[in-house]
């Protein structure tokens, strides 16, 4: 269900209320001093009545295209009040023709528009009654101003926090339905794929030679299938840590993250990635293409740690300086350079004989 629906209706009926009320003034005064013309007035308010109610319950219609008529039409009735009143009626306060009945554009304009369109609105019908008003020398009321901006406001800003709650809304419900099929995916995989790959790749790594290349590669494609069918969808402008971490994982990389989502902005989360892509190569480069590796995320209460550990003969003293020194810039630029860009700091500690870590912090 649509919901500016309820807004157009209530505007409609307070259209044909605010006809019924002009109608009654036209009746129950007296002192206008053409009532046939302000009759004819009424037909136009009556007839324009219908035709908006019905072309604002068509969505396709609701543009500028009916609004600008909406106002002109309305702005129309209004300056028609001098040739039903004489301007002695006018000074003393009479009610203009419409009424109420002029506050139903800015009401339209601000549901479609927001509060600001529905100030700009509440401005025009404000400007053009205040100028008859001052045109005959009559007082110059800003009441009427006053609630006119008010209602274009207020109903403005109401209506578009109801179309931001029914977007999200929308999105909390494809977000469930999405995870509710991942999970099914994920029943079926899990039962038979993933099982299969498992075997061979344990397999495979057994019996050595080639066969320990197959497996290799089945256990990347699982890695990839359990990334596949775990990792939660985020909301827009977020990415979920892990499922980027969980791409490296292979059967020399071994990765360990929180059951819990890791959501960080979408650009830190991929810079920190990257950071992560790079540590990885350093020790593809300098420990061997065969080399172990873990990786393992973890979260604390303003920040995201992912450190990356290799069973190498570590980092000889001096070794990162001087390496900077040359032009090598894997470490500072890669690593460090992403990090510090997003607010975060890099510690390597490094035990000759005992291998290297490397420890990425980001803030929230």
């Amino acid at each position: 269900m649509e919901i500016e629906g309820p807004f157009w209706r209530a505007i409609a009926v307070f259209r044909i209320a605010s006809l019924a009320y002009a109608a009654v003034l036209m009746l129950q005064h007296e002192g206008y001093a053409h009532p046939v013309t302000g009759w004819l007035v009424i037909g136009v308010m009556a007839l324009w009545t219908a035709a908006a109610t019905f072309a604002y319950s068509i969505p396709a219609l609701r543009g500028w295209p009916l609004l600008v008529i909406d106002m002109l039409v309305t702005v129309g009735c209004l300056l028609s009040t001098p040739l039903v009143q004489d301007g002695a009626q006018h000074v003393v306060g009479t009610m203009p023709v419409p009424a109420t009945w002029v506050a139903a554009p800015v009401l339209a304009w601000a549901v479609y528009g927001g509060r600001r369109v529905g100030a700009v609105a509440a401005a025009i019908v404000a400007a053009t009654d205040l100028w008859l008003r001052w045109r005959v020398g009559a007082d110059v009321l800003l009441n009427g101003a006053v609630l006119l901006f008010l209602a274009g406001v207020v109903v403005g800003h109401v209506a578009r926090l109801a179309k931001q709650a029914e977007e999200r809304v929308q999105r909390a419900v494809e977000m469930e339905a999405a995870q509710r099929e991942r999970e099914r995916l994920a029943r079926g995989i899990h039962d038979s794929v993933l099982q299969v790959l498992a075997l061979v790749q344990r397999r495979g790594l057994e019996i050595g030679g080639e066969a320990a290349e197959l497996g290799r590669l089945a256990g990347q494609q699982e890695a990839a299938l359990r990334e596949l069918v775990a990792v939660r969808p985020q909301p827009s402008g977020s990415t979920d840590l892990r499922a980027l971490l969980m791409r490296y994982g292979t059967a020399q990389v071994t990765v360990s993250t929180p059951a819990t989502p890791l959501v960080l902005p979408t650009a830190v989360a991929e810079e920190t990635a990257a950071a992560v892509q790079a540590a990885l190569d350093n020790v593809r480069e300098h420990v061997g293409e065969g080399a172990r590796a873990w990786v393992f995320a973890e979260e604390e209460e303003d920040a995201v740690i992912v450190s990356v550990r290799d069973e190498g003969d570590g980092i000889p003293e001096g070794r990162l300086e001087a390496a900077e020194h040359d032009g090598r810039l894997g470490v500072a630029q890669s690593i460090r350079g992403r990090i510090a860009d997003l607010g975060g700091r890099v510690s390597i500690l490094s035990t000759p004989g005992e291998g290297t870590e490397v420890e990425i912090t980001v803030p929230r």
